[in-house]
């Protein structure tokens, strides 16, 4: 028998989740709540569940760190983000947070079932092009708490971050490579690879994305 509890707010999403995760298998017991603290009672009160889905999107609570909280609460429990934010750095940022899966809401009901299945069966899921494939026994640790992310955990080098820490400060790619004693050829090079990782197309979406993710720059430059 199969235990699933779904946090979602929106109550059609939440109840066509409902409905069609009961499709699992018979004897699938289901639980829905629409915020994250009402979810919380719902765990400590019951026995403990096979699979959680979890909307990044809730009242009251940033999605991130509802996540950061499920995962060291309740570390048996696998925890699935639903979200219509399937971008690559969000993917990726849910995936460190120690997420089993990440399931876009474009999906359709048939790659849903087959998603939480892969889980359910020990898999991690990710939407192709994210990730390269891994067991949860390969999860990455969780990084300390907080509400921003690394640039190392979108994938941008050491040189990159100063690149994008630089176009952040306004500065053109002639400007850039005279700071960092490079050609502005590999600048180029170098923004090409920042607007993959963040998965924009331009200066002014990858401002957006660092504000957004709240890029921590560190020590950069």
């Amino acid at each position: 028998m199969l235990k699933l509890l779904v946090i979602e707010d929106h109550a059609l999403v939440r109840e066509g989740l409902v409905r069609l995760l009961a499709q699992l298998g018979d004897g699938v017991v289901m639980r829905e709540r629409a915020d994250f603290e009402s979810a919380l009672t719902v765990l400590e009160s019951e026995d403990e569940f096979d699979l959680i889905l979890l909307d990044l999107a809730l009242p009251g609570v940033d999605g991130f760190v509802g996540l950061d909280i499920l995962r060291r609460r309740f570390p048996t429990v696998p925890v699935v983000v639903v979200s219509a934010f399937d971008d690559p750095p969000t993917v990726r940022r849910v995936m460190h947070l120690g997420a089993s899966g990440f399931i876009p809401k474009s999906f359709s009901g048939q790659e849903v079932l087959d998603a939480v299945r892969r889980v359910l069966a020990g898999d991690l899921f990710h939407p192709p092009g994210t990730h390269s494939g891994a067991r949860l026994d390969d999860a990455i640790p969780l990084p300390p708490s907080g509400a921003g992310i690394s640039p190392g955990e979108l994938g941008l080098t050491d040189r990159q971050t100063q690149v994008l820490a630089l176009m952040v400060r306004g500065h053109s790619n002639r400007d850039i490579a005279e700071r960092l004693g490079l050609s502005e050829g590999t600048v180029k090079i170098h923004v090409t690879a920042i607007f993959k990782a963040l998965g924009v197309g331009s200066r002014t979406q990858a401002l957006v994305a660092v504000t957004r993710y709240g890029i921590d720059f560190g020590q950069a430059l």
